[in-house]
Order: structure tokens, then C-alpha cells, then sequence
């Protein structure tokens, strides 16, 4: 529980709308039941004065349906402050003293175990939201509207810090080509060489069309004898047995051909018509944004797809991406895939409609912003569209591999978004009272706020001349055998441009610095909102979190300021005129802060040069002195002498050992950092560090030795030791619970 809540009291003391101490308003007696059963009369108010609005419960009656679902950390009010933000209609409060003994359990029940009382008028919900009162006389209750279906999808959602993402298919997470496809293309791109000049432009054509060429003699061979020859060895098919796409519980046999080392994968839509086989290219780095989507065994985000090709299609491309169903069970395939006519714009509102998650706790990521309906833009993470014919050298030249930024992007989304509902939301929420009013509640995070957009686009400037694969209205006329002229691709860029139509003279999102790269595999030249991604990417490794906070300067200049924390230690800020800037300012700020220490981790795992890494890169910016991931430690000063290194190494073995132990016995989202701890009087003794371990501010451990690690070891123990033994509530909160 984020805070302590007050006791659940009873009666009006001030008025319903309005804030604390506002003149009552003129309430209405209705009679109140749950089910058949007559709880009594109440008094209803509304929450504006003159009762503009009127009163929600139809033949002026209050009628109780069922009890929401329980919460184990979110009272109702927050959950409907973030799914149907200010939609508090009217106030209740009983009018007989003492109240009905029913309406006062059904009040206590719905106070303590965090539910709500809920009525159905038509498609929406009435949640009777039990609320603590600055008088104990009656129950009294504040009523807030929500979609029939959508509080008790969320309930879970939140209590988990989970929520949505919504995928696009076609040259987001994979390239696919049918025989048909693969012959137009190539035919385009040689009309297009006999036309062409330039020799370096002929060179790129021809070896992309040798590339076409190569994975469609693949392909044909795939369906003309169910075997591929893949350098010399011949790779029979599996049978891989998937339900019927007619939504039968009949279960057919699919013949398939997985070849990892080309990142690739040859598929039959139907079995029994060798002409819908497939030859799809999976994005690289797919299994490490699939792996955090679900990693320790928990959800961080509930998956969904949206796509605007043929549906049996999709169905199959997405069984490919998620063959053990990791991400969206069996059950919930039918529901979480939604395929969009082509040329019609995708929406978050349509991808859930079943009422599964709320658009504002959801985050897309695709390759085209403008096919998403005008209110979701802003939740869209655009990445790059994958291009493996034209550039196969493009997506590894990156520093992070484009779907490891959308992995990042991911986590500082859902870190931004419960981190203001936790320290924000859910505070103020357990402040409220029945006397308080709608302006009286806290803002509502929304996912769109925390997206803060990275320059993926590293083929601005040189763009494919036809898409890589098939998508849209191009898939289902190839698998059903029809035509699709090639000339649909004259002028189409893979690429698309992050404005709309209406965006004409503004700064395409995400675009930051400039990056080239040649077609065909070209070098990169990178931008320096890299500095971003390769930041998050060493809070990755080091199990550490990586968070951005921004704000606005209030003086007319309205420049913004944005900070950068590692483990909760700021290590860098930037200033600029856009967010954006002042972000890869403050990154590459903070990437100095860590060079020496961050080399020293990484060169044993990714071969980095290790540079020397004597100079502390804190000193004199006052914002680090010593950087420390949360279970490793990363040494300032190289240490000399063989003696003094295998102590070194020694120290950093049992550090990493007793931090694990610690993280076991602490909750996820709760970080173990290292202070360096101030001195009360008197300078400190020559080469004596001291050190203490702090959980969410509160002290675990202290430690002093003759180098940081050891005087971090000394800490951690004792901090290991504080865990086991601890009786102290505002420790045991951040605990996992012992079993």
C-alpha cells in the first residue's frame, strides 16, 4: 500500500461538489438496494452546484448489481481517477441514524478490501467508491462512471504495474514475401536499373536484387520439395501442429522451416495450397524486447497486435513471433490480434474493444505514425521500417539494434508512468474525503507523457525504392493468388515520414541530429541521441534503472531541463530549447560521468578497448563521485600490483554475490543504492572510504575499508544481515514476502 489511508468515517460534513468547506448542495432521496435486498434510503448530491448533470440512476432508484473485484494496492478512486479521469457524478450519503446494518457492511466491505459498488445503466458502470468522512455518523459514498467492463481489466493491470503495448506486423517485426512478391520486386527494381545513370546507385540495385534472388530460390525450393538447401546442408521441415484458422477446435499440421542463423523462418498459410508458403525475416533483437515483456516470470505488459493484413496471415506471423504463447495465450489470440482494412486508420479504441485496457495505459510501436487515428499519435513509438534487402547492414550498425531502443523506450514508459501514480496519484488519492470535490483529484498519468522519442531513423536520406515484404491489401491478394501491380509502389517510401498531412512546416518527431547511411550496407554516421540509447543500454547490463525527468523553466525564455538518474544518483542534466535536446544533452553528460566505469564493465563482455580509468568522472560537476549498479560494483581507480587486482576482483565477486542475495529479499521495483557517506566532523583518514546502503531512504547498512569496494562489501553485509533480521515496518514494505 503506497500510504496510510484514513479510517472509514461516515456522514456529510461540508457539502457534495466543490472543495473542503463548500456551501452544501440540494440533495434527493432514493432508495437503495443491492440485488433485491433494500439497503435503505440515501441522499443523493450532485457534485456541481445547481445539480447541473442531473442524477445517473434511472427510475430514481439505486440498484446494486455486484461488487468489483478486489485491489491489493490501488483503492477504487485511484483506479477510476486513471481509467475515467473527473468522472465523479454525484455524492451519496445514508439518511437514517443509525444506518441499515446491510448498507453499513456493504460500506465497510467496499472500504477495506478496496471494491466498489457497482451499478449497470447501460453500457457504462456506476462505481459507489465507499470514501472516509470528517464526521463518523453514515456511510457515505462518491459515484464515478466508467465503460461497462474496463474497471476490472485494470484493477489487475495496476496492482501489477503492468500495462499495454500493441504491436504493428509488416516491416515493424518482420519482412514477408510470397513467390509472386519476391518476382515483382525484382522485376521492378531491374525496370529501374535500365533507367538509372549513376553506377553507385546500379551497384546498390544489383545487390539487392542478388539478395531477392537468393532467399526466393529458397523459397521454391521450400515449395516444390518441402526442403531447403542452406549452405550446403539440406533443412527438412517440422510439422508444427497450430489450431484451425476457422476458429474450429480442429487442429491441423503446418509445415515449417526455421533457419536462426539467417534470422528466418519459411511458413505455409494453408498446407494444402503450396503457393501461400511465406518467406519471412525476423527483425533482429526480437527475442531481447520479448524476453523483457515477460522476464522473472511476471508481465510487464499486456501484448496486443494491430495490423492491416489479412487476418489468417497475421494470426501465423504472429505464431512465428510467439510460438509458446508467452506473450498472448491461445485463448486470447482471437481477441488481442485486430486487422484493419486497408487504407482505414488503426485506433487504440478499436484495438480494445473488449474493454481489455484503457487507450491511456497503452503504447503502440510501428513503423508509420499516420495510419494511427489523431488522438493515439502521441503514444506511438516510431521505429525505422525494417529493411533487410535494401540496407541488411542498417539494423546491426546501430549501437543498440532498433528493437533493443524500443525495449528501453518500453521501460522508461512503464517506470515513468507508475512512478507518477505511485508517488503522485495514489498519495493524493488516500488524502481525499467525501467533502472534497472534482478539482480537488490529482492528474492521471498517460502513457503518451512518458514517451519521449529517439532518432531511430537511420534511413532518412536514402530511401528503399518499393517496400522490403508484403502489407497491407498486397497480402491478401497475393495468398489468394490474385495480382497486385507493382507500379502501387511508385513513389512509396518504406520509411514513412512521422508527419501527417497537417504537420506541413513542423520538425519531424524523433529527428534529433543528423545520420546517413548508403543503401545496400552502407556505413552509419550517428546521431547523438544515441547517447540516450547507449545509456539505457548500460543501466540494462548493470540491472540498473536509467530515468529521465524533465520540467519547464517558468522565466519567458520556457526552456526545458532535464535530469538524468542511474540506481537513483544523478548523474547528468542538459538544458535546451526542445526536450529532446536538453535530453541528449543531459545523456552524454552522464555518459562522461560513467565512461571510465562503464569500459571497465564492459570490455570482458563486448570487447570494448578499456581505456584508462584512473580519472574520477565525477569530480567537479558536483553531481557523482562514485557510480555503483545496483549488484555490481564498477571500480573509479585501477588498482596496481597483481596483489591489489586479485583483491579487487575478490571484493567484486563477494559484492556481486551478497547484492543478489539482497535483490531476493526486495521487490522488483525497489532499488538497492550505495551513498558515499558524509563525514560529521573532521577529515576523513588517507585512502578510508565510507559507504552506506540505503532501500527506498532508509539505512541498511554502513561499511568503511581502505577502498570503495571493500568498504562497500563491509556495507552490504551488514545490510544483507539488517534484511533477514529486520522488524522494522517501513523496511519489511519494499520485502518480497517470505513463503
Amino acid at each position: 500500500m503506497a500510504a496510510s489511508r484514513p479510517p472509514p468515517l461516515g456522514a456529510l460534513g461540508g457539502g457534495a461538489g466543490g472543495s473542503v468547506g463548500a456551501a452544501p448542495a440540494a440533495g434527493v432521496s432514493m432508495r437503495m438496494f443491492h440485488g433485491e435486498v433494500f439497503l435503505g434510503e440515501m441522499e443523493v448530491f450532485p457534485m456541481k452546484q445547481g445539480g447541473e448533470g442531473g442524477f445517473p440512476f434511472p427510475s430514481n432508484e439505486i440498484r446494486v448489481s455486484h461488487l468489483s473485484p478486489p485491489s491489493e494496492r490501488c483503492p477504487p478512486l485511484a483506479i477510476l481517477q486513471t481509467i475515467a479521469p473527473f468522472s465523479v457524478r454525484c455524492k451519496l450519503q445514508s439518511k437514517l441514524m443509525p444506518p441499515n446494518p446491510s448498507l453499513h457492511r456493504l460500506y465497510i466491505t467496499c472500504f477495506n478490501e478496496y471494491k466498489s459498488a457497482v451499478v449497470l445503466v447501460g453500457d457504462e458502470e456506476l462505481h459507489l467508491v465507499a470514501m472516509p468522512t470528517k464526521s463518523d455518523k453514515s456511510p457515505c459514498f462518491w459515484c464515478c462512471a466508467a465503460r461497462a467492463g474496463l474497471y476490472a481489466s485494470s484493477v489487475g493491470m495496476l496492482n501489477l504495474r503492468c500495462l499495454a503495448i500493441v504491436f504493428d506486423l509488416d516491416e515493424t517485426l518482420i519482412v514477408a514475401n510470397t513467390m509472386k512478391s519476391f518476382e515483382d520486386r525484382i522485376d521492378m527494381l531491374s525496370r529501374r536499373m535500365d533507367v538509372e545513370d549513376d553506377p553507385v546507385r546500379i551497384a546498390g540495385m544489383s545487390a539487392e536484387i542478388k539478395r531477392y534472388i537468393e532467399d526466393k530460390e529458397l523459397l521454391k525450393e521450400f515449395i516444390d520439395t518441402d526442403t531447403v538447401t542452406d549452405n550446403g546442408k539440406i533443412v527438412g521441415t517440422q510439422k508444427e501442429e497450430v489450431q484451425s484458422m476457422s476458429g474450429g477446435q480442429e487442429r491441423i499440421l503446418r509445415p515449417v522451416i526455421r533457419l536462426p542463423e539467417r534470422n528466418a523462418i519459411l511458413t505455409r498459410i494453408n498446407p494444402e495450397i503450396r503457393d501461400t508458403s511465406v518467406f519471412v525475416k525476423l527483425r533482429p533483437a526480437w527475442e531481447d524486447l520479448r524476453s523483457y515483456l515477460t522476464a522473472r516470470g511476471r508481465k510487464r505488459f499486456e501484448v496486443y497486435v494491430c495490423t492491416m493484413a489479412e487476418r489468417d496471415y497475421a494470426l501465423e506471423m504472429w505464431r512465428l513471433l510467439d510460438p509458446e504463447g508467452n506473450l498472448i495465450s491461445p485463448q486470447q489470440l482471437s481477441e488481442r490480434v485486430t486487422c484493419v482494412k486497408s487504407g482505414s486508420k488503426k485506433s487504440l479504441q478499436n484495438v480494445f474493444r473488449d474493454r481489455g485496457c484503457h487507450p491511456k495505459m497503452a503504447m503502440v510501436i510501428d513503423d508509420r505514425l499516420n495510419v494511427w487515428d489523431d488522438k493515439d499519435q502521441h503514444r506511438v513509438h516510431v521505429v525505422p521500417a525494417y529493411a533487410p534487402y535494401y540496407a541488411p547492414q542498417a539494423e546491426m550498425a546501430n549501437v543498440v539494434p532498433v528493437l533493443c531502443v524500443a525495449r528501453n523506450v518500453a521501460c522508461n514508459v512503464r517506470g515513468g508512468f507508475f512512478r507518477e501514480f505511485d508517488e503522485n496519484l495514489l498519495k493524493r488519492v488516500f488524502g481525499l474525503l467525501y467533502e472534497n470535490g472534482l478539482l480537488d483529484l490529482p492528474y492521471a498519468p498517460d502513457v503518451g507523457d512518458y514517451l519521449v522519442c529517439e532518432d531511430t531513423n537511420f534511413l532518412p536520406n536514402n530511401q528503399p525504392p518499393i517496400p522490403e515484404g508484403m502489407r497491407g491489401a498486397e497480402v491478401e491478394k497475393r495468398l489468394n493468388g490474385q495480382s497486385f501491380r507493382g507500379e502501387q509502389w511508385e513513389g512509396q517510401q518504406t520509411v514513412s515520414s512521422t508527419r501527417s498531412p497537417d504537420d506541413e512546416g513542423m520538425p519531424i518527431r524523433g529527428i534529433t541530429g543528423g545520420r546517413n547511411i548508403q543503401p545496400n550496407g552502407g556505413a552509419v554516421a550517428i546521431a547523438p541521441s544515441v547517447f540516450v540509447t547507449v545509456l539505457q543500454e548500460i543501466g540494462r547490463l548493470c540491472d540498473s534503472k536509467v530515468e529521465f525527468r524533465s520540467t519547464v523553466s517558468n522565466g519567458k525564455s520556457m526552456q526545458f531541463s532535464v535530469e538524468v538518474l542511474f540506481s537513483n544518483e544523478k548523474i547528468g542534466i542538459g538544458i535546451g530549447k526542445t526536450r529532446d535536446e536538453a535530453q541528449v544533452q543531459a545523456a552524454e553528460k552522464a555518459l562522461q560521468n560513467l565512461e571510465s566505469s562503464y569500459l571497465s564493465f564492459a570490455s570482458p563482455i563486448t570487447g570494448i578497448p578499456n581505456k584508462d580509468s584512473r580519472k574520477s568522472p565525477g569530480s567537479g560537476n558536483g553531481f557523482l563521485e562514485d557510480v555503483t549498479c545496483s549488484d555490481v560494483d564498477i571500480s573509479m581507480q585501477e588498482p596496481s600490483g597483481s596483489t591489489l587486482k586479485q583483491d579487487h576482483s575478490n571484493n567484486l565477486d563477494k559484492l556481486s554475490s551478497v547484492m543478489s542475495l539482497i535483490r531476493e529479499h526486495c521487490l522488483e521495483d525497489h532499488h538497492v543504492v550505495f551513498r558515499d557517506q558524509v563525514q560529521n566532523s573532521g577529515p576523513a583518514r588517507n585512502e578510508e572510504y565510507h559507504f552506506q546502503v540505503e532501500l527506498a531512504g532508509q539505512i541498511l547498512g554502513r561499511g568503511v575499508g581502505s577502498d570503495k569496494d571493500a568498504a562497500k562489501l563491509l556495507a552490504a553485509e551488514e545490510a544483507l544481515r539488517t534484511l533477514k533480521s529486520t522488524t522494522d515496518p517501513q523496511i519489511k514494505k519494499y520485502l518480497r514476502p517470505v513463503r
